[in-house]
């Protein structure tokens, strides 16, 4: 039988914005990632995505491998020349997700630059009604990073779907059912919520995960608070922050979710340059483990039948 334990799939991020996506997914695609999410930062780059798609999907070969969510990273909701490029590779990325397999795009919702958070809702419902309407129409989910950015509440340059209150008003503007997150503990360790009781909550709206952990340094907190010169909090990968990712696992499997969980590497202060690698594999090994491990099947376990009757009071 097929593996039940890939209902979760544990994967990882690759830049798509310099156009060696492909080349990068062939050199470490043995390395035991079941997914993976080439994502471009603000602009396409002119690139052309069905070609891509297609060198993407040639160097995963016949590997078990997925490609469920494309990443489209910038502010769409302005005008300024990126913007709009940004905002071109939404719509691009909507057109040609079925290329690579993908059926997510995934990024920031963006916002009025510097305004408080319900001033970009107006032009939020906007652009997001009809990106909403461009994906229904292509078989495609919306989702959107819970990432701040160094945004908060009153101002900010990218995003306004960092906070739980935030997601209350945006799914009031664009209601649709293929419209929610891309969730991550990391960004909610950064404002000190808990994330587990907000998966019991929200993972209804999770449709992709990225594997990206958090350290609180609480000891900083409470010598320095959290507006001082010391950093309170360090973005990690995951095996090397504060979550404990068997309980976030398990959370999401009560909740019937199913999906990939993608490594955002790159942001670890100890795990990098020379030593990324190290640690997104020791991220892969551990989210694996914490999935529950390679896959026993019950059933032919106890030589077929059903193993509940085989069981003694």
């Amino acid at each position: 039988m097929s593996d039940p334990a890939k209902s979760i799939r544990i994967g990882t991020m690759i830049s798509a914005s310099g156009g060696k996506a492909a080349e990068d997914i062939r050199k470490i695609v043995n390395l035991g990632f079941e997914s993976f999410e080439p994502f471009f930062w603000q602009t396409t780059n002119g690139q052309n995505l069905a070609e891509l798609g297609k060198r993407c999907r040639e160097a995963i070969g016949d590997r078990d491998i997925t490609i469920s969510t494309l990443g489209m990273f910038g502010n769409p909701l302005e005008d300024k020349p990126m913007d709009l490029e940004t905002l071109q590779g939404w719509k691009d990325c909507i057109d040609n997700a079925h290329h690579f397999g993908a059926t997510c795009i995934a990024g920031f919702t963006g916002r009025i630059r510097n305004k408080p958070l319900t001033d970009s809702l107006p032009r939020y419902r906007e652009v997001w009604s009809e990106l909403a309407k461009r994906a229904a129409d292509k078989g495609v989910r919306i989702a959107f990073e819970n990432c701040a950015m160094d945004g908060n509440w009153q101002t900010g340059d990218w995003n306004i779907a960092h906070n739980p209150d935030a997601w209350e008003l945006i799914f009031n503007e664009t209601p649709d059912d293929h419209v929610g997150l891309e969730w991550e503990p990391c960004h909610q360790l950064v404002y000190l919520i808990d994330p587990l009781p907000q998966i019991r909550k929200w993972a209804h709206k999770f449709f992709h995960v990225h594997g990206k952990d958090a350290t609180v340094r609480w000891d900083v907190i409470r010598e320095h608070g959290v507006f001082g010169k010391e950093k309170f909090v360090f973005m990690r990968t995951p095996g090397f922050g504060d979550s404990n990712w068997t309980d976030i696992i398990s959370e999401l499997r009560l909740a019937g979710w199913s999906g990939s969980i993608d490594i955002e590497g790159w942001h670890d202060p100890v795990y990098r340059d020379a030593l990324e690698m190290t640690g997104q594999v020791r991220a892969l090994n551990y989210l694996k483990t914490c999935r529950g491990g390679d896959f026993v099947d019950t059933e032919a376990a106890y030589g077929g039948g059903d193993p509940s009757l085989k069981l003694s009071a």
